[in-house]
């Protein structure tokens, strides 16, 4: 406010202007958002706090925890109190304690409240926390659905993965990584051998199919194979699984020749023990492939009630010298006389399990598709 006064000395007017002095610019507190994965044990989560300028007094604000999607007391440890920047300082820091957990499962999120400040103004009054869960290598399944024996007569048993193990055993399994133009397919995904892709708990494989930017490419997923470690020819195959669901999602447990590396593809032979196409879940296919001039044959089976994403199927083959039989829930459900000498199904093949995320077949996700997507495989054995 500006006030003018007015003089009269020896006849002369003088005008005098008094001005009211502006008062400070206070410091300005912010802090920005904080993103952490979480462990095992407890590990803390630090909110750094700044001031946009060096204050000439000591600044302080109230502070506080509050829940969002993550509880306090269950997945943080909440604190408050009254933050103190000293004179001639920039920052400052708070520290919240994390519960450990390994589980995986969406993230959780909580912030802490800003408020009562003294010497400085707020830019915001909350501050958001992320804990990341994704990457969490516990993972509980609902195990009901249907099983088969882990013996039968007039088979032995030569080879399974139960993947009761702490980690994918390395001497069955590699990973393909890389999109590979799509893998003829079109597909949208790079495959990775991350365990954010793949891991085993509690007696299951997991194989995750994610929307995320990686290498250039919005998804990720895992494609495991048994090539040059563990190939068979004839017997009975059992694999047990739950599969993804949702538009553009392409699960598959298949296996192909092992002398793809010297004739080709489809010269090798492929054998589909299973595909679906995510935007039809009670519905899979069976297929075999050969050539060199590429020929297939194949059908599918439907579910009458549910689908195969809700609880655990078997997915065999039965295969001889003469025949391949495909099954699920010990059903029936293709059969294809396979004696033909020209055929390739009389040669040792390997498998592969993946998750592939768009392609000619299924299509791209859409906005209905939900992410993360997992296959979860119980047991793979094969008898003969």
């Amino acid at each position: 406010m500006r006030i003018t006064k007015c003089l009269l000395v020896s006849g002369l007017i003088f005008l005098i202007s008094c001005s009211k002095p502006n008062p400070p610019i206070l410091p300005v507190v912010s802090g920005n958002g904080v993103s952490q994965n979480r462990t095992t044990g407890t590990s803390t989560i630090e909110f750094v706090i700044s001031l946009d300028k060096n204050p000439s007094a000591d600044v302080s604000f109230q502070y506080a925890t509050l829940p969002g999607t993550a509880e306090a007391d269950k997945d943080f440890s909440p604190v408050s109190g009254m933050l103190t920047i000293p004179a001639g300082s920039q920052t400052g820091s708070i520290k919240v304690t994390i519960t450990g957990d390994s589980t995986r499962k969406a993230n959780q999120d909580f912030s802490i409240e800003l408020s009562d400040p003294k010497n400085c103004t707020l830019q915001t009054n909350h501050i958001a926390a992320t804990i990341v869960n994704g990457d969490g290598l516990y993972f509980p399944v609902d195990n009901t659905g249907y099983a088969t024996p882990n013996q039968y007569n007039g088979y032995t048993l030569v080879w399974s993965d139960e993947f009761s193990g702490k980690s994918i055993n390395q001497n069955y399994w590699s990973f393909e990584s890389g999109n590979n133009n799509g893998w003829g397919n079109h597909e949208l995904e790079y495959y990775t051998g991350r365990t954010q892709n793949a891991f085993v708990s509690q007696g299951n494989l997991i194989i995750e199919a994610r929307a995320e930017t990686f290498a250039s490419y919005n998804f990720t997923s895992a494609r495991m194979l048994t090539k040059a470690k563990k190939s068979f020819k004839y017997g009975r195959v059992d694999i047990r699984a739950k599969l993804p669901q949702g538009k553009g999602i392409w699960p598959a447990l298949w296996m192909l020749g092992d002398n793809i590396g010297a004739v080709g593809w489809p010269t090798c032979g492929e054998i589909d023990m299973m595909e679906l196409l995510g935007q039809e879940p009670n519905k899979m296919y069976g297929t075999l492939h050969w050539g060199p001039s590429h020929q297939s044959y194949g059908t599918s089976k439907t579910l009458t009630g549910g689908n195969f994403a809700t609880s655990f199927h078997v997915y065999s083959m039965v295969w001889t010298q003469s025949s391949i039989e495909l099954l699920v829930d010990d059903v029936s459900y293709f059969l294809m006389d396979t004696s033909n000498a020209n055929l390739p199904f009389n040669l040792n093949f390997f498998f592969i399990f993946n998750i592939a995320v768009g392609g000619d077949w299924p299509g791209a996700p859409d906005s209905t598709t939900p992410f993360p997507q997992r296959m979860v495989v119980d047991y793979v054995r094969v008898f003969q």
